[in-house]
């Protein structure tokens, strides 16, 4: 079963049951609170009444023309038609009888009439008669809105008992407050029920909504996509965020791993070469041999150096997080300083370097790092080019980034390496051998134009190659 269908079964039962058990709760409290809140109300008129008929009471009882008979006739025979929240009572349902100290009815106002009969049995009478709260509640048939319920009072006159007042109410005449009290609590809770469904459905599919989103990020940082982790509140938002560190931590781990491989391999040719060479160098020869094979040693040497210095480069650049202290300069003039440093290497090749553009650009730039950058960029592309052949400089401008452009003559790149270029450790064979660089002066160079908040550019200038470094103005 799917985790929504499990979080929404699960969310519907304890719902559900909640729910229910509340709704039988209250539906079971609301036709006792009913008769609790009528017996309060006969209790008083109970009492009012035996008031009225102490002062009428004798030994002999009450008489049946007694004042307290007149208006009990006249209360029966009175019509009323009054709404009561929203329900009509057209009824006056008090049966009122009297009893005298022997439990004997004098005086009833029901139809037929009690008087004369023997209520010292009811519990009404007799608890009262024994000084005890009287009560009672009858049930004349099966259908429990048959049932009576009485309360009685005590008619006192000077510390003696004279009689009994008893009150009687059907409770049938309140059952249709009892009902319409069910029925809205009823709708109550089923309109709770529906709308606990309602947020039960609605956090359930946030929530899938959630998780798949963390199942598809996982997917994607599984099968190399280095994507943003999705912004999520709360705790799903803290496990995105570790995801994405442990992704990161991933990803680091891996690419040691391959920098490892790929800086072992670069290490073997020159490690070989000394090796063989000063295995020769033990050997007697000739003066021509031994001054050979020692200009090996320093050239092998000179590479495992420049190797070195590169990969010490690169790390100190990806450890940091912008560049150093900025300087504006004349972007231009400042290539033409950086030209002159590498005069030699272009003399050994007899190579020479020409302006296809030169505009006016204002740059603010950690000069230490760019000259690593041009540095190594001016490298490659001397190594790359034929001798005697031209390298191409350029400068211009758009409204928010200055380019420096680099091209040589060489035999350029196969348009299938291009999106591997300025990654450490690629690179391509130089012309005319087998030999190939660390791969790394792309990789410095494109570092440090990121930490400018530019980037490095590659395009295929046939023949050759052209590299441009963006700067932001």
């Amino acid at each position: 079963m799917r985790l929504g269908l499990r979080v929404f079964f699960g969310f519907f039962l304890i719902a559900g049951l909640s729910a229910v058990l509340l709704l039988k709760v209250f539906l079971a409290e609301v036709k006792p609170s009913v008769r609790e809140v009528m017996e309060d109300l006969m209790v008083d008129t109970a009492h009012l009444m035996a008031e009225t008929a102490a002062d009428e009471m004798g030994a002999n009882g009450l008489k049946p023309d007694s004042p307290l008979a007149a208006r009990l006739q006249r209360y029966v025979k009175r019509e009323v038609d009054v709404p009561i929240w929203g329900l009509r009572k057209q009824s006056l349902d008090l049966r009122i009888y009297v009893t005298d100290a022997h439990g004997r009815v004098v005086l009833d106002s029901g139809q037929p009439s009690a008087v004369g009969q023997d209520y010292s049995q009811w519990r009404d009478v007799a608890l009262t008669l024994r000084g005890d709260y009287g009560a009672r509640s009858t049930r004349y048939s099966a259908d429990d809105r048959s049932t009576i319920l009485v309360v009685a009072a005590p008619i006192l006159k000077d510390g003696r008992t004279l009689g009994v007042v008893s009150v009687a109410k059907p409770v049938a005449s309140v059952q249709r407050f009892i009902d319409r009290a069910e029925r809205r609590v009823f709708w109550a809770g089923a309109a709770l029920l529906a709308a606990s469904l309602i947020v039960g459905v609605t956090v359930t599919l946030w929530l899938v909504a959630s998780v798949r989103r963390l199942r598809r990020y996982a997917q994607q940082a599984q099968a190399g996509q280095a994507i943003a982790p999705p912004a999520m509140p709360g705790e799903l938002g803290d496990l995105a965020h570790a995801m994405d560190d442990m992704r990161r931590r991933l990803e680091g781990r891996e690419q040691l791993e391959h920098d490892v491989r790929a800086l072992t391999h670069e290490l073997k040719s020159p490690l070989a070469a000394l090796r063989a060479s000063g295995e020769l160098l033990q050997d007697e020869l000739p003066a021509a041999d031994r001054q050979r094979f020692a200009a090996q040693v320093l050239d092998q040497t000179a590479r495992l150096q420049t190797l070195v210095e590169r990969v010490l480069a690169l790390s100190q650049l990806e450890a940091q997080v912008g560049p150093g202290e900025r300087q504006r300069i004349t972007l231009a003039d400042w290539a033409e300083g950086q030209l002159e440093r590498q005069a030699s290497r272009l003399a050994q090749k007899s190579l020479s370097v020409t302006w296809t553009a030169r505009e006016e650009a204002v740059v603010e730039v950690d000069t230490a790092l760019l000259e690593l950058a041009l540095g190594n960029l001016l490298v490659n592309a001397i190594d790359f080019a034929p001798a005697g052949s031209t390298l191409e400089l350029a400068v211009t401008t758009t409204p928010v980034t200055a380019r420096l452009a680099l091209r040589d003559h060489g035999p350029g790149v196969p348009a299938a390496a291009f999106s591997q270029l300025g990654k450490r450790f690629f690179s391509t064979a130089r012309p005319g051998s087998l030999v190939k660089g660390s791969g790394l002066g792309l990789a410095i160079a494109r570092r440090v134009a990121e930490l400018h908040g530019g980037g490095l550019a590659f395009e295929a200038a046939e023949p050759g190659l052209r590299v441009t470094l963006v700067l932001p103005r």
